[in-house]
């Protein structure tokens, strides 16, 4: 086995981590080859271009991709470093692995004694392990690490990423990572890995106090969001408006109440959790509840939604809504687990009233409200408010800011993010 300096990375994956990080690297002056399924995806980067919405990163990507330093192709090749970061993609509560499992299937073929092979995609604890006992399956010719046992050919690790979109280029370099090889070995290999562009701490675990790190991250914040939604519902029943009591009570030293809005959306926040409860139902009593609250926020928005439809008809009109913003947070174009695209949706398939969509991240309808003819994509929010009878807020852009109070007029407000609070 020869383990010398890794000069040629293979990112397998290239959507909103897997290409920052391939960028990044090649950027180090590191020779990447970046993996995609998607054809689309693989033609657009050689080109210099990117396919997803991100600060700065199209021109850094130019750059490297015409520096020679970034290529894209559909399979791995040769390399001494391979980071996965596939989606883990959830169904029924569980984590769906496939796209890792078909990952690690892609790269047994080049792998060659002295590599290393990092799985950042968030994984359930053991399904870093599981991935190498796959790869060992696959090349019975290379030995594989196992827990506890030292020395192998290809060594094997997970670190799992930490960034928030629209800071991903700036905290892939400046944020602390966790590094959990499945022996210490491994984890020493992968932070040479890591070094070539973080400035953080790297900080080496075990492999699975590492996958629990990052799921342990995000069901901390998803609790916190639940306790500020289920404040919001409890104050909006006692008649008492529940920014002011987050502003004031946020005044104390030791409390940090985070802001409600209509549910918990991406693919981390909204997700991780759930892999916790798999591995422990009985005992993980505390963070299912809050992702049943998180979960259950949307449903409480459609109602109010259902009964600002009914007063409207009432009053003799056909209602309009305007829904502004689709996507999981502000200033992004991702709608992964969006809990606003999920009320816009089910708001369209009511079929009882026009529905007004704003939204500056998209060209057109995502998911299921195309094809909708009661369904508009209105390019000006301004114009989608001065036209609805009721307006719901449903993500605080930063182009909704300058929207005048007086524009709501009596029109029935929906807030959910205390922008008119």
């Amino acid at each position: 086995m020869s383990e010398g300096k890794l000069k040629t990375i293979c990112v397998v994956g290239l959507g909103y981590i897997g290409l920052p990080t391939a960028v990044v690297l090649a950027s180090r002056g590191t020779s990447v080859i970046g993996v995609d399924v998607n054809k689309d995806v693989v033609a657009k980067i050689n080109r210099g271009e990117i396919h997803i919405v991100e600060p700065d990163l199209d021109a850094v990507t130019a750059r490297v991709v015409q520096n020679g330093f970034l290529r894209a192709a559909t399979a791995p090749e040769t390399a001494d470093a391979f980071v996965i970061a596939v989606p883990t993609p959830f169904h029924d509560n569980k984590a769906d692995l496939s796209y890792v499992h078909a990952a690690a299937a892609s790269v047994a073929p080049v792998l060659k004694p002295g590599d290393l092979v990092v799985l950042e995609s968030t994984s359930p604890p053991g399904t870093t392990e599981r991935m190498a006992a796959q790869l060992a399956s696959l090349r019975p010719d290379l030995k594989f690490p196992r827990h506890g046992e030292e020395g192998c050919d290809v060594q094997v690790a997970y670190c799992p990423e930490r960034v928030l979109p629209g800071r991903v280029l700036v905290e892939l370099v400046e944020n602390d990572r966790v590094i959990g090889g499945i022996t210490h070995a491994c984890s020493a290999r992968a932070e040479e890995l890591y070094r070539i562009f973080v400035t953080g701490s790297l900080l080496q675990t075990g492999v699975r106090t590492a996958e629990m790190c990052k799921l342990t991250e995000n069901s901390f914040r998803d609790v916190s969001i639940a306790f500020a939604n289920e404040l919001s519902i409890i104050c909006e029943k006692l008649g008492i408006n529940v920014w002011d009591v987050i502003r004031l009570a946020n005044h104390h030293p030791r409390v940090n109440i985070l802001q409600p809005g209509p549910g918990v959306g991406g693919h981390c926040i909204a997700v991780d959790p759930w892999f916790i409860v798999q591995a422990a139902p009985e005992e993980s009593r505390l963070i299912r509840t809050a992702r049943e609250v998180n979960d259950g926020k949307p449903k409480y928005v459609l109602e109010k939604i259902k009964t600002a439809i009914a007063g409207v008809r009432a009053a003799g009109a056909e209602p309009k809504v305007a829904l502004l913003g689709l996507a999981f947070k502000p200033d992004v174009d991702d709608f992964r687990e969006s809990p606003s695209l999920h009320i816009a949706e089910i708001v369209a398939g009511w079929n009882d009233c026009a529905v007004l969509i704003s939204e500056p991240y998209a060209d057109a309808l995502p998911g299921a409200l195309a094809g909708h003819k009661h369904v508009r994509l209105i390019a000006d929010a301004h114009d989608a408010v001065r036209q609805a009878h009721i307006v719901v807020m449903l993500v605080n852009h930063r182009h909704y800011k300058d929207i005048p109070v007086a524009d709501l007029g009596d029109k029935v407000v929906i807030d959910t993010r205390g922008v008119w609070s």
